[in-house]
């Protein structure tokens, strides 16, 4: 099968505001699993929610009678389901067991930077000096939060959000880089339909051994999670990052902090210190002033297939 060709312009400002969209949906997401999580446990959340989000992603796809991926946009797609169906919703959520979510919210400052870092690697392109600096300032800021709200030393749940970082990162670059060839909600309906069969086993597992009764509102938090957080969420991030750039896109989820902070505040009762405000506020400033840093791509060689034409590939 021929690979497919590029479905998604550039367009950075509307990357910006669908990248905006996607970062509003996602910012209930800490606090929604916050909720979930004290009464089911964090891994069957974390696989479980995108489990339940498979089906109507199956019955879109079936639906709009979409192409099956080929074999090497499978194994890509694998790579994305690594980041966003198990690395970031599983590790977030034991992170969450021992941090409250306004906390893990301001470490999750440090996602930006991971997609930046993953995008250089993988989507080949080139932030400037000055886009790095702006960057490693608002990450250097998120770790300074983290070590003195931790009184001196990370937490056990920094360690864990971290990893939820490393791996978000990771499925958010490869996710936008596969948009560009299947399409914007294409790509996150195909992750969760193929990691299904292999999510079937665990999750059964876990839900067969559930304890306890489960109350209304972690019934919501977790439908809002499935449903939002690892669905229709990401219909518009990937579209934004795919159309806007990934480094520059992503870093629009910094304003995820404030967001989530006033979210923990409002509806979920927990006490946000003013010093979380005040490094919230020194991060966003970071992202304002390096808005406009340069942001460039390297030159890719197409990639031909004996099947079909050249095609550059996606960056």
């Amino acid at each position: 099968m021929s690979s497919t060709p590029n479905r998604t312009p550039y367009h950075p400002t509307q990357g910006l505001l669908l990248g905006l969209l996607g970062v509003v949906t996602f910012s209930l997401s800490l606090p929604m699993t916050h909720v979930a999580i004290t009464q089911i446990n964090p891994v069957l959340v974390g696989l479980g929610r995108a489990f339940v989000a498979a089906f109507p992603a199956a019955v879109l796809l079936l639906w709009r009678r979409e192409r099956f991926p080929n074999r090497v946009q499978i194994a890509r797609l694998g790579v994305t389901a690594l980041g966003v169906v198990v690395g970031f919703p599983v590790f977030s959520g034991i992170a969450l067991k021992t941090v409250p979510a306004s906390h893990g919210a301001v470490v999750n400052g440090l996602l930006p930077l991971a997609t930046a870092i993953w995008a250089v690697m993988l989507s080949h392109e080139r932030p400037s000096r000055a886009f790095w600096g702006f960057a490693v300032l608002g990450s250097a800021l998120v770790v300074t939060y983290a070590v003195i709200t931790g009184h001196g030393a990370p937490a056990v749940g920094d360690l864990w959000m971290l990893a939820a970082v490393i791996t978000g990162g990771l499925g958010y670059t490869e996710g936008a880089r596969l948009a560009k060839e299947l399409g914007d909600w294409q790509v996150i309906c195909w992750t969760l339909v193929l990691s299904a069969p292999v999510l079937a086993v665990p999750v059964g597992w876990l839900a067969w051994h559930q304890a306890g009764p489960i109350t209304p509102h972690v019934w919501f938090a977790f439908g809002y999670l499935a449903m939002f957080s690892q669905f229709l969420g990401f219909f518009a991030w990937y579209a934004g990052l795919a159309r806007g750039g990934i480094a520059r896109v992503g870093q629009v989820q910094l304003l995820q902090i404030f967001l989530t902070l006033g979210f923990s505040a409002l509806w979920f009762g927990e006490s946000v210190a003013p010093i979380s405000w005040l490094f919230a506020a020194a991060v966003l400033a970071t992202v304002v002033a390096g808005r406009r840093a340069a942001v460039t791509h390297a030159p890719v060689p197409a990639r031909s297939d004996k099947n079909g034409p050249a095609v550059q590939p996606g960056t």
